[in-house]
């Protein structure tokens, strides 16, 4: 949810004329503070400045301070607000500082909203006030996953068959001791027998600014998508189970900075085939093997400077990895491999928005068993309109670009459900976009698609409520001419 705020000068000017605590203001003074800045004064993008030495038009912070956290502990709050108590803000950028700070509280996704005020205003001291609207943090309910990589290819190549579904139960508990740490499980049945807990604490010391986490998962299936063949995924299903893996994870996270989250990965894996897999590609997990364990150790960047880390339409977006897997005697598989994503969003005029973005990967070396050549048509990584196809590589890069235009944004009443959850939020964004990319593998079966660049381009429809949902209609054309209306339930880029 996106609840904008705009305070322009005439309703600081209003606002400010309101009888303060104990204090009546002159609003002709006011006005006058708002609408004559100083010419000289510095107006950093962030608004918040250093103590002045000179008088000027700018309030002092006097206190933060935070409502309607009834579970989220206020240090929590105050931890994603730049503004702290002493900082001098300029009153021409006062508006833009406390709606970047709200929506700074949004992009937590402990809260369906945020209001941000002044309060207390006396002389050059005033108290900055903002009030929150925690969202529902436990849930429980039924899983129903395709067990396919995307709709359409389950729906079209697959005849949307029922036995290529995971059902189960989903359980999570988000901002569990008030902290922002979660605690979520699943079990799955159907075409996956899965298991998988895992906990986040995202601060562990008084400064905020380590924190930790950890992941354990066992999974199993009758069916093995065991090779490629043109680009499409050949799959072998027998009634004992074909695969069987093992993951634990631990993670440490280090966030100094509100924009900027740093994080080591080590991770340790099992796979297992049977012999049938084997027989079919040898080559599965290399060289004839039916088991294998290894270490993955990962450093990954995360920079989001964006009004919404959700469904951005303004700001930066930027991720980096650098990660080895195989290490010592734990070296089933063995690469090094970088990967690097950033998106970059401008408001082009009102309501309309364009972005750009690039995700790239490299892998070395490029000698990889068939699970170590998964590139572009698996996971978020492919090209929108050649959704049907996998393109297996050790290295690729994929381009794309979207303009996407506002034109509803309205608010439905729903019965029955608790008051702050009653206002469901809709936008409808229609987008035009196109794409390209280009996957390099080594070795591949009959693989029309790989080692040479790809182009699509088409329209669509995007709809977006609350609880960071997007649903996304598109209608796509590929460079082999084939088009198509293709549904998916994450943000494109």
């Amino acid at each position: 949810m996106r609840t904008v705020l705009n305070i322009s000068a005439t309703w600081l000017c209003l606002f400010f004329a309101l009888p303060a605590i104990g204090q009546q203001r002159d609003s002709s003074i006011v006005k006058r503070l708002i609408t004559e800045p100083d010419s000289n004064a510095l107006k950093p993008a962030t608004g918040i400045l250093q103590p002045l030495t000179q008088d000027t038009n700018y309030i002092i912070v006097r206190h933060v301070l935070v409502s309607g956290n009834k579970k989220t502990r206020t240090s929590i709050v105050l931890r994603e607000l730049s503004m702290k108590p002493g900082d001098t803000i300029y009153l021409s950028t006062l508006a833009e500082s406390l709606e970047a700070s709200r929506k700074q509280l949004l992009n937590t996704s402990l809260f369906l909203n945020a209001t941000a005020n002044v309060k207390n205003w006396e002389g050059k001291n005033a108290d900055l006030a903002f009030e929150v609207m925690e969202r529902w943090y436990l849930f429980a309910f039924p899983i129903f996953k395709l067990a396919d990589r995307n709709f359409n290819q389950w729906w079209v190549e697959q005849n949307h068959s029922l036995s290529r579904v995971n059902l189960g139960l989903k359980a999570f508990q988000d901002n569990l001791t008030g902290r922002n740490d979660d605690v979520y499980a699943d079990v799955t049945v159907g075409y996956t027998q899965k298991f998988l807990v895992g906990y986040n604490l995202p601060y562990i010391d008084s400064k905020f600014r380590h924190g930790i986490g950890f992941v354990v998962s066992y999974s199993r299936n009758r069916e093995v998508n065991y090779i490629s063949d043109g680009n499409k995924q050949q799959f072998y299903k027998q009634d004992d189970f074909l695969r069987r893996q093992f993951l634990l994870g631990l993670t440490y996270t280090y966030r100094k900075a509100i924009s900027t989250r740093h994080q080591l990965v080590l991770n340790y894996y099992n796979e297992s085939v049977n012999d049938s897999v084997v027989l079919r590609n040898p080559d599965y997990l290399g060289n004839g093997r039916k088991d294998m364990n290894y270490l993955e150790l990962a450093y990954r960047l995360h920079y989001i400077q964006a009004d919404s880390w959700q469904y951005p339409l303004k700001g930066l977006l930027i991720s980096g990895e650098v990660s080895k897997v195989g290490i010592g005697p734990l070296s089933g598989l063995d690469y090094l491999k970088f990967r690097l994503k950033a998106t970059k969003y401008w408001e082009l005029a009102p309501k309309t928005y364009g972005a750009l973005g690039i995700l790239g990967q490299a892998k070395f070396s490029s000698d990889q068993p068939y699970i170590g050549m998964r590139a572009m048509g698996y996971s978020d990584d492919y090209l929108r309109g050649l959704e049907y196809y996998v393109i297996d590589g050790t290295s690729y890069f994929i381009f794309k670009s979207t303009l996407r235009r506002e034109v509803l944004n309205w608010k439905v009443k729903l019965p029955i459900v608790p008051k702050k959850f009653s206002n469901l939020p809709i936008r409808l964004l229609v987008k035009t976009y196109g794409d390209m990319g280009y996957a390099y593998a080594k070795m591949t079966k009959n693989g029309i698609l790989n080692n040479k660049m790809l182009y699509t381009a088409g329209v669509g429809l995007d709809l977006v409520s609350f609880y960071d949902t997007c649903i996304r209609f598109e209608y796509s054309i590929n460079q082999l001419g084939e088009k198509g209306l293709f549904l998916h339930a994450k943000l494109d880029m």
